[in-house]
């Protein structure tokens, strides 16, 4: 399992990087065409999530885990020869259904074959292997862009993906225990085409139409009827997709919320700070993704001293709050980011602290809710979680992305969004006014996720601490609750 996350975290922090190169190659739009290859292969791991984990209590873990990997790479395949723009967004949408099984079969295994006494420290252990993937993903991905061609982040991933299969196919041994015993098509349908038709109302608000165009209110109200019309069929559905009593659990009612807005604030930082580093300061897609490390070794370092403190005391509730208060401070040095090398060295501290909020949170807020939920709705609880902050990272780019667009409009060339770099050639005075305008937008997207983080931190006060199980999901026969009403 952890091959096969370290396949789809490599990906994603590879393509982070060299983004900017492959828009300049074969995009257009500026940070239209930016902002969509991300948010499509955000879209399809979001709604993909929940579908994952459901199917799995039906067909078993192994399967479903080969068939997220294999849907993958035949993505990687479809990316790295994709001619056009319009034809990359859409296979890293089909990449995405396959990213989004395999982040929610990770947690599922994990939960079925450790107990959550024990799990801080698995879930910490690979918590460090997105870390070591955000660490080597920008520096290859870099270096790809600069020597070869961009079509290579895709292809190079496929070993590690062959590997996974393998592995999977030759370790993972789990008993198939069917607690199911039918499909809530229509909760799936509403589901997926729910969240689907919201993520297109925000991205044609960031992008496409704008907020009071005829698309988008259209798309926003058909939103409204399928996510109503999902939350109206559930409660009588026989076994439903998304069960209404796990938001009646106070633990879900405060993590999930909590990560959801961590989430969305650590996506922005790595989505736009590549943008910055080399549309403003000029250096390559290599030095911009190695300027990331510390965000990353603040991830590695916390998730395993958190990991490792809650299965010695069994405590978590004050690692979330210390977390959260950690980010309200490095996204506030984040904001303060500046092309002089005192400002790249404010915003490379605020990246470690948002780095250090996100492993203290996610390993605990993950064995949080596993413990707290019923054996029976483990896997539709581990997917619930992880579609919210799926959905929070999506949001996260197509709003502050507006931003963005808001704050460039009229005063840099799209073409030279098309290749940020090249803004550093322009004749004076054009390049100070490109860059200063680039500087400063970018930085009011990250003051402006601030509140976000201080809306988690207010949260992660709301947390309850319940004592951990000691045995794992699959030795369960009793699939009760921790107590009478499921908190």
């Amino acid at each position: 399992m952890m091959a096969a996350s370290f396949l789809s975290a490599l990906n994603g922090s590879i393509v982070s990087t060299a983004l900017p190169e492959i828009v300049s190659k074969i995009g257009g739009g500026g940070t239209k065409t930016y902002t969509w290859v991300i948010t499509a292969y955000l879209l399809t791991s979001t709604t993909a999530t929940p579908l994952f984990g459901k199917f799995s209590d039906l067909y078993g873990r192994k399967r479903l885990t080969q068939i997220a990997i294999s849907i993958f790479l035949l993505g990687l395949v479809f990316c790295a020869l994709a001619p056009s723009m319009p034809i990359l967004v859409a296979a890293r949408a089909f990449e995405g259904i396959g990213s989004g099984g395999i982040m929610a079969m990770t947690f599922v295994v994990i939960a079925d074959i450790v107990p959550p006494r024990e799990r801080g420290r698995y879930v910490g252990a690979f918590t460090s292997v997105f870390a070591v993937a955000g660490v080597l993903g920008p520096l290859v991905g870099g270096v790809i862009v600069d020597n070869f061609s961009w079509r290579w982040i895709f292809t190079v991933n496929l070993p590690f993906g062959l590997v996974a299969i393998a592995m999977t196919q030759k370790y993972l041994r789990l008993p198939m225990t069917r607690r199911d015993t039918s499909i809530d098509v229509i909760g799936a349908l509403l589901l997926v085409s729910g969240i689907g038709s919201s993520i297109l109302t925000i991205s044609w608000v960031s992008g496409e139409y704008g907020w009071a165009s005829r698309p988008t209110l259209v798309m926003g109200c058909i939103s409204v009827i399928l996510i109503s019309a999902l939350f109206l069929w559930e409660p009588h559905a026989d076994n439903p997709m998304l069960p209404m009593h796990l938001f009646k659990n106070h633990t879900v009612q405060t993590m999930v919320p909590m990560t959801t807005l961590i989430s969305a604030a650590m996506t922005l930082v790595s989505s736009f700070m590549p943008l910055f580093l080399q549309a403003v300061t000029g250096i390559s897609p290599t030095k911009s993704g190695l300027l990331l490390v510390p965000m990353m070794l603040g991830l590695t370092f916390s998730s395993t001293l958190v990991g490792r403190k809650v299965t010695a005391t069994g405590h978590y509730r004050k690692w979330p709050i210390m977390g959260t208060a950690m980010g309200i401070f490095g996204l506030t040095l984040v904001s303060f980011i500046s092309k002089s090398g005192i400002g790249i060295g404010v915003g490379l501290v605020g990246m470690a602290f948002i780095g250090f909020c996100s492993g203290a949170s996610f390993p605990t807020s993950t064995t949080a809710i596993q413990n707290s939920v019923d054996i029976r709705d483990l896997g539709v609880a581990s997917s619930t979680a992880q579609l919210c902050r799926s959905l929070g990272s999506v949001i996260s780019v197509a709003v502050y992305g507006t931003i963005l667009n808001a704050q460039l409009s009229g005063t840099v060339d799209p073409k030279f969004l098309r290749a940020p770099r090249k803004i550093n050639v322009l004749p004076e005075p054009s390049r100070t006014e490109a860059i200063n305008a680039m500087s400063h937008a970018i930085t009011t997207v990250f003051r402006y996720a601030i509140p976000m983080m201080v809306i988690a931190f207010l949260f992660s006060l709301r947390v309850k601490e319940l004592p951990l199980r000691t045995h794992a999901a699959y030795q369960d026969t009793d699939s009760a609750p921790n107590d009478a009403d499921g908190n």
